[in-house]
């Protein structure tokens, strides 16, 4: 079995935040908290990389913040997808389904 955690592929964290906010609205930390446990925690989003890949979509339009409260009483930005993110999270799912496909099939040659 291979040691460590993989790395994300490059534009992959920004598909899987817009499929999470695709659920419900949540917080960064919960975002984060989402992915890793449906992941059975082999993806571990740090801060370094989830909130620069939020400010990015917010500012392409994909998703917006508000303030709002967390599960722990604190204040926090609640992100949500947008119109044009869900339009976008629809085009990067049939991008990355063919990606798989591929990759497979070379996968399987051997």
């Amino acid at each position: 079995m291979p040691k460590g955690k993989p790395d994300l592929l490059h534009g992959t964290l920004e598909l899987l935040i817009l499929k999470t906010l695709a659920l419900q609205p949540l917080h960064g930390w919960g975002i984060a908290k989402h992915i890793g446990h449906l992941s059975q925690e082999v993806l571990e989003i740090g801060q370094g990389s989830l909130y620069p890949a939020l400010y990015r979509l917010e500012d392409r339009g994909w998703i917006r913040a508000e303030w709002g409260v967390a599960e722990t009483g604190r204040r926090a930005k609640v992100y949500e997808l947008t119109k044009k993110g869900a339009k976008q999270l629809a085009s990067e799912e049939a991008h990355w389904e063919a990606f798989s496909v591929a990759v497979n099939r070379v996968l399987g040659s051997a």
